[in-house]
């Protein structure tokens, strides 16, 4: 076994498997995306540790714990339409399109879109779309089977949700910390919503979205 497959087996069962996520599908998708291809080269050493590892235009990859909760949460099945706010590096991306989701992604950064191309390029995740676009600005409606924000709301925005077909699923974090609540938010017909919170965690918020009076970026 190499050293990447042993550290990539190593953040499965350390880092992902002990914060909850234990769904096989999801541990397999993990499994199979491996992260050196989505790492900054000057942080490739640190790309199976549990941190959120820098990106250019300040931006942060997600830990490999929150990535892991996130696919968990959304349960994305074969041949199913994905909408990603944030693209990032692209791994959270290829890590839904090895679900079996077509994957659309959208980045602000054009420089971030750019990499992130590259690096599905790389590992091989040909069924991922990357638009340079703003997120925020989503304007879709009963369009996606599930919709993941890999940024937080500081204050809860139901543009998202509107974009989902019945009995899609949206994961969004919402508040502006240090504390946030990780919720799932289904759609169950033209105007019903079910919402569950399923964690706490803390998340960057998602660029030009509404914001607490008292909120600084």
């Amino acid at each position: 076994m190499t050293n990447a497959h042993a550290a990539l087996d190593q953040m499965i069962a350390q880092q992902v498997r002990t914060w909850e996520v234990l769904d096989i599908r999801t541990l397999d998708a993990m499994h199979a995306v491996p992260r050196e291809p989505f790492v900054p080269a000057a942080w490739r050493t640190l790309a199976y540790a549990d941190c959120a590892l820098p990106l250019p235009c300040g931006k942060h990859m997600l830990t490999p714990m929150l990535a892991g909760r996130m696919l968990q949460s959304l349960g994305v099945r074969q041949g199913e339409q994905v909408l990603e706010i944030g693209t990032g590096s692209g791994y959270l991306s290829a890590c839904l399109a090895a679900l079996g989701g077509r994957v659309q992604s959208l980045e602000l950064h054009a420089e971030i879109a750019t990499q992130a191309r590259a690096n599905l390029r790389t590992a091989g995740a040909g069924s991922v779309e990357v638009t340079t676009a703003d997120g925020a600005a989503l304007m879709s409606e009963t369009a996606y089977d599930a919709i993941v924000l890999t940024a937080s709301l500081p204050i809860y925005e139901p543009r998202f949700e509107r974009a989902l077909k019945y009995g899609g699923r949206l994961f969004v974090v919402v508040g502006t910390g240090p504390v946030m609540e990780a919720r799932l938010i289904r759609r169950l017909g033209p105007a019903e919503y079910s919402s569950r919170v399923l964690f706490e965690t803390s998340l960057e918020a998602l660029e030009n979205v509404p914001v607490p009076t008292s909120f600084r970026f």
